[in-house]
């Protein structure tokens, strides 16, 4: 049993110290997009941040590591306090830093849905939202009214868009990848359908001159995320078609011509691949 609890100790070292080193190498990119909204870029999903006199308000905090760095970058941006956290869903690459963000002084925010996975993760209190919604919420800040809506079934079960209203930029969480293929997350709530009706949702609230942090990739606009739900919106028929003609999990798969046009494209050269990305599809349309 010592041995055995040794070994448990030795690999759990090594792994932090991979984690660690591969956190190391990453820097925090802040992008001015308006008077008082940044985005921020390093290992993650992508930050949103507005300062002004309330103080900062922030989306998301990527991986615990990370924290200090993405704090020091934001201190390049503003001197006043970290006021409130939102986050767009519960991934560790959006939620991560919760702990030490909260330890900051931010006030967090998320969906009921959030809280419950959070909860179910064993996270520590610390990490766990104060303030939860169910379906949507308006916060005040910095002379603006950010309006975050709940997207149902759509990445997971507890999705928000935010819009800033006077900002005129949207944050989508992983809603949005942009020029890449998504990862639907089916086992917590994620459906092909839902997020297709949430990217159509965000089409709603913007215009030509929106500006859009998606959760994975580079800053955005209108044209970008139509042709991303172009993308979702045909795979969908592709696919649907295979299974209407009986084809198998394995068939669809195998049979690249279903993603072919966006392959060609690169859109399965991030996290999501052409495979898996078919597989997702498939098992999210079979029910």
């Amino acid at each position: 049993m010592k041995t055995i609890t040794k070994l448990s100790i030795l690999t759990l070292f090594l792994t932090l110290n991979i984690q660690a080193q591969r956190f190391d190498k990453v820097t925090i990119k802040p992008t001015k997009l308006t008077e008082r909204v940044y985005m921020l870029e390093g290992a993650g999903g992508n930050i949103g941040v507005s300062v002004g006199d309330d103080g900062v308000f922030v989306i998301d905090d990527q991986f615990a590591p990370l924290s200090e760095k993405i704090l020091t970058a934001i201190k390049t941006i503003s001197d006043k306090p970290l006021k409130y956290l939102v986050n767009t869903h519960y991934h560790g690459d959006h939620s991560g830093g919760n702990e030490n963000m909260a330890k900051a002084g931010a006030v967090i925010i998320a969906h009921d849905n959030v809280k419950k996975r959070l909860v179910e993760k064993e996270s520590p209190k610390e990490a766990l939202p104060v303030i939860t919604f169910n379906d949507q919420l308006n916060i005040s800040i910095n002379n603006e009214s950010i309006a975050v809506f709940h997207v149902a079934n759509a990445h997971t079960d507890g999705d928000a868009l935010l819009y800033f209203t006077e900002s005129n930029v949207l944050h989508t969480g992983d809603t949005f990848f942009n020029a890449r293929y998504p990862y639907i997350d089916l086992d917590s709530g994620g459906s092909v359908k839902g997020y297709i009706e949430a990217v159509k949702k965000g089409l709603m609230l913007i215009d030509s001159d929106t500006k859009i942090i998606p959760g994975h990739g580079e800053l955005a606009n209108k044209e970008d995320y139509k042709t991303f739900l172009t993308m979702l919106e045909t795979l969908q028929s592709n696919i649907q078609q295979a299974i209407d003609a009986g084809k198998s999990e394995d068939d669809v798969k195998m049979d690249t011509s279903l993603t072919k046009v966006y392959d060609d494209l690169d859109y399965g050269t991030g996290f999501i691949n052409s495979k898996k990305i078919r597989v997702t599809f498939y098992n999210s349309l079979k029910l």
